[in-house]
């Protein structure tokens, strides 16, 4: 090789280092705050990888089993509310006047 070329590779070879090295680093830094947060970590191909422990896998089934009685519950509120609305819109002119008839005394059918 010529010296010219040799000399400008010296000197681009700190330079090329610092880059791997930070780029290095930073993926290193993303896959640890990835994995303390609780993201998952992704293969070469973009796929998902979940961590497999005890903890984890505890902390999925609490939250389904959370998640169930949360939709249950939200189906009684809804089922509630239905009630309500039908009590509601359904004959109050009718009720009104049932009230206004035992107010006065007058029996109702």
């Amino acid at each position: 090789m010529e010296p010219h070329i040799i000399e400008a590779l010296s000197m681009l070879a700190p330079l090329i280092a610092v880059v791997t090295l930070v780029g290095t680093g930073g993926w290193v830094l993303t896959t640890w705050l990835r994995i303390k947060n609780g993201y998952p970590l992704e293969s070469s191909w973009g796929k998902a990888i979940y961590p497999k422990d005890k903890v984890s896998e505890e902390r999925v089934k609490l939250l389904t089993q959370d998640n169930a009685q949360l939709r249950a519950e939200l189906g009684a509120v809804k089922d509630r509310l239905a009630n309500v609305e039908r009590i509601v819109t359904d004959s109050g002119y009718q009720l009104t006047h049932e009230i206004d008839r035992l107010r006065d005394g007058r029996e109702v059918n």
